[in-house]
């Protein structure tokens, strides 16, 4: 049974950050389409260069501003059932002018940062005396799941495991990434996402580049294959998971590569509870693998978060002292990459929990071997 969000619990985002605002001094909130607008209240618009944005003022009402094209849309996502104001232009009318009218007496407002920024230009010229800058209240909200959004991302990671488990059916000698990658997408789908967001088929060499997607090349015996998949649910919330693996038997130092891998994958989510940094779980994993030697083929972070978007706050990277709270979903997913040889990189996604960590996803972390 799919996870949804209520109407309640888009009730009490909206009070949030109306009182997050007001206690930052905020006095509006602007909130164009993407992840932030979906969080506050469920409304899935497309972004476009006609202006739809939400409009939060801490003491007024809450008002949606949308083309009058898009009216129907608005009244058919949860919008219709929150106290939310929809307020339409029409195609001869300036959006951003009827925006600043709705919050003239506003000396600081804030955007989210995913706005265009050719709204962004239009607001600075209609908000000549008050000062823009980006917002920080929606991704705080965000950044702590709920009990039902960590439900979310359980089931959205149940889903992304079936399609794992599926994948070594699909590797065989003479397909194309390509083949295999298309074949991933119908699964994702299969199993339960509204969409897919991403499949990367990394076979060979090609796995040493770690946003590979997918090529023509045909896939051939002894070749490791570092697939990463994700996509969203009917919930909003996302999946991503990496698994590697082998069409035959690979080399030796991969295999023994591999074990190191694993051991600093298992290290880095075992590290996770309240009150360690974000800094520390990537440590935790970086300093297992540079230990053996692989530091440098290491190149990218640990982890990101995750939710209403594939990649969001808090991200699990040296440098990054936050600490960690209950609620806190992200990825740890450290890899190894050697150019024109090889690569491999495991992931799961997990949530801080009270007294430790949750795993979304509990596929096999073996290097699964698909005999040629």
């Amino acid at each position: 049974m799919s996870t949804h969000i209520t109407v309640k619990e888009y009730r009490r985002r909206l009070k949030a950050a109306a009182r997050e605002a007001k206690d930052a001094g905020v006095g509006a909130l602007l909130v164009t389409p993407g992840a932030d607008l979906q969080y506050l209240c469920g409304y899935d618009a497309v972004a476009l260069e006609r202006l739809t944005c939400l409009v939060i003022t801490p003491d007024g009402p809450t008002r949606i501003v949308v083309p009058e094209l898009e009216v129907l849309a608005a009244q058919a996502s949860p919008i219709a059932d929150l106290d939310v104001e929809i307020v339409s232009w029409t195609e001869t009318e300036d959006p951003h002018r009827a925006v600043a009218k709705l919050c003239a007496k506003a000396t600081r407002v804030w955007v989210n940062p995913q706005m265009w920024a050719s709204h962004v230009f239009a607001f600075q010229n209609q908000f000549r005396l008050a000062r823009l800058g980006p917002d920080q209240i929606v991704a705080t909200l965000r950044l702590r799941k709920s009990k039902v959004e960590v439900a979310a991302l359980a089931e959205a990671g149940a889903a992304i495991d079936r399609v794992h488990a599926k994948v070594p059916g699909m590797l065989r000698p003479g397909r194309t990434e390509r083949e295999v990658g298309a074949q991933i997408a119908e699964e994702i789908l299969a199993q339960g996402h509204a969409t897919v967001d991403f499949v990367i088929v990394a076979s060979g060499p090609n796995g040493a580049s770690p946003h590979h997607e997918v090529s023509d090349r045909v896939i051939e015996v002894g070749d490791p294959i570092v697939v990463d998949i994700g996509g969203t649910m009917p919930s909003g919330y996302c999946s991503d998971c990496t698994r590697t693996y082998a069409i035959g038997q690979p080399p030796d130092d991969y295999l023994a590569a591999y074990q190191v891998l694993r051991q600093a994958q298992r290290a880095a989510v075992e590290h996770v509870r309240p009150g360690v940094t974000c800094a520390s779980v990537d440590a935790a994993a970086r300093d297992v693998l540079a230990d053996a030697g692989l530091g440098e083929a290491f190149v990218h972070r640990t982890g990101h978060g995750i939710g209403m978007s594939t990649h969001e706050d808090p991200y699990i990277v040296a440098g990054n002292d936050t600490p960690v709270e209950a609620g806190f979903a992200f990825s740890v997913e450290p890899g190894f990459y050697l150019p024109g040889r090889y690569g491999a990189r495991i992931e799961d996604i997990v949530v801080a929990t009270e007294d430790g960590v949750l795993r979304c996803n509990n596929e096999t972390h073996d290097l699964v071997i698909v005999d040629d």
